[in-house]
């Protein structure tokens, strides 16, 4: 429990607490002596989250205030912070691994392997701190158990791309879903880079991996609605696909969708992930038709290389990626073995406020307030401002969206829990003093909103400070 409160998760999820029932409790007097431990907060968090049916909103605020006021006054700042998602969920993943590892006396990279295959934090520091380093062979790659995505930083340019890999694997980067298909026998599933269950939403997936001489097999890819000519629909055309209410056989008649695989992880009974990029890609070429793998070369050629980039744009997506030949699928991780090559910058980013519009936006929720995550601190950076690249389609749906994530508002700013990431572009970074990181975007844009990825994927500060630095550098 203390693991993942540290990283701002509850156990429970989402407990109907939200700021409104906060704040209405923020007035209880603070008990004088800390009394309470783990399991007793747990165990109260838990009865909050099993109210449901009339009258319960009124029975988890008493709950509540009963549970503050036997907290001390840094008991309930905590409490309150972890309950609306201020502890800044997932983005402490990486210093909790280092901790816990730490405390196992165990090497950090076994522990984050066994993180990988068991998908959270939680479960494998109890197993090892409680029974030590033999525990850790408990969480193996399993099949229908989903594992984190790999992911990517980003590279300036194709040189730039080579100059820090060398020769490469370039793929497509296509502007779709990310997914993970499990298959053992006659049973497949489909999970969303978040671990969610879609199999119901993509059943085109289910049939293609049906269709594959295997018998357990896991595929790590992208799911994609196209036109008619072949061209890919924009990213929320295709995010319809993975609703909550789903007319799946009127969708799949209107607004099919294409699986595009670039990994394998695990193959009739073998565990791939520690097997080099060469490897898996042999594995995936000896199970997939072409028409099921993302386009591909490998190359140590700038020229080459761009001519692959172009053929990526003249198809209408969004670039390529870089990966190094020799690297383990490193699950969970932004490592420099991948690397995206866009033709503009762009980042993906959280946002923290957003302002109340006016004139023709009035009514809506419009200039967005953008972050960067800090992994030293576990909060979000602001970079700046903007309301540019917004449809009156994306601004409906962010109204909508923020709107279920506000905690507090101060005047026309309307402060929101640090969930929804969004893809912005911009021209460069500069210098500021009217930011905490000292940086601002220069001409930032929306291009997507990105309600499939969780903010602890978001780029970090830090990238940011290497793109200014990169920029600032003398050219010889």
């Amino acid at each position: 429990m203390a693991v993942a409160w540290l990283m701002g998760e509850l156990p429970q999820g989402r407990i109907g607490i939200g700021g409104a029932a906060l704040s209405a409790v923020r007035a209880t007097p603070a008990a004088a002596e800390a009394r309470l431990e783990l399991r007793d907060v747990d165990r109260m968090l838990g009865e909050i989250a099993a109210l449901h049916g009339a009258g319960s909103a009124a029975r988890r605020a008493r709950q509540l205030a009963a549970l503050f006021a036997v907290c001390t006054h840094d008991e309930q700042e905590f409490l309150a912070a972890l309950l609306i998602g201020e502890l800044r969920q997932g983005a402490l993943e990486g210093v909790m691994i280092d901790a816990v590892a730490r405390a196992a006396v165990v090497p950090v990279a076994d522990l984050r392997r066994s993180v990988m295959c068991a998908g959270s934090v939680a479960p494998v520091a109890r197993a090892v701190l409680s029974r030590g380093a033999q525990a850790l062979g408990e969480f193996a790659l399993t099949l229908f158990r989903p594992l984190q995505p790999m992911l990517a930083q980003s590279a300036d340019d194709l040189p730039d791309a080579l100059e820090r890999i060398g020769r490469a694997a370039f793929e497509w980067k296509l502007d779709g879903a990310r997914i993970q298909v499990h298959r053992a026998g006659a049973d497949v599933r489909v999970f969303t880079r978040q671990g969610n269950d879609v199999t119901h939403a993509v059943p085109e997936v289910v049939e293609a991996a049906l269709r594959l001489p295997v018998r357990g097999v896991i595929l790590d890819g992208e799911a994609i609605a196209l036109r008619p000519d072949g061209r890919p629909q924009p990213f929320q055309v295709t995010m319809r696909r993975f609703g909550r209410k789903l007319d799946v056989a009127a969708l799949r008649a209107t607004l099919p969708i294409a699986p595009y695989f670039f990994d394998c992880l695990h193959l009739d009974g073998e565990d791939l992930l520690a097997s080099d990029a060469v490897t898996r890609q042999r594995a995936l070429v000896a199970t997939l038709p072409d028409s099921l793998r993302a386009a591909r070369i490998e190359t140590d050629f700038a020229e080459e290389a761009q001519h692959f980039l172009d053929a990526a744009l003249r198809a209408g997506h969004e670039g390529v990626m870089a990966k190094a030949l020799d690297a383990p699928y490193e699950a969970g991780r932004r490592g420099s073995a991948w690397l995206k090559v866009k033709p503009v910058h762009t980042l993906d980013l959280v946002v923290l406020a957003v302002e109340q519009g006016s004139g023709r936006r009035r009514g809506w929720l419009s200039n967005l307030h953008l972050g960067a995550r800090d992994p030293a601190t576990g909060s979000f950076v602001m970079l700046g401002k903007t309301f540019k690249g917004l449809t009156d389609d994306m601004l409906a749906w962010q109204t909508e969206r923020l709107s279920a994530l506000a905690i507090a508002r101060d005047g026309h700013v309307v402060h929101v829990r640090p969930e929804l990431v969004v893809e912005i572009a911009f021209d460069g970074v500069q210098a500021s003093p009217h930011y905490p990181g000292g940086l601002a975007l220069r001409f930032a844009r929306v291009r997507r909103h990105r309600p499939d990825k969780p903010a602890s994927e978001a780029d970090s500060i830090g990238s940011v400070r290497e793109i200014f630095a990169h920029a600032s550098a003398p050219r010889e």
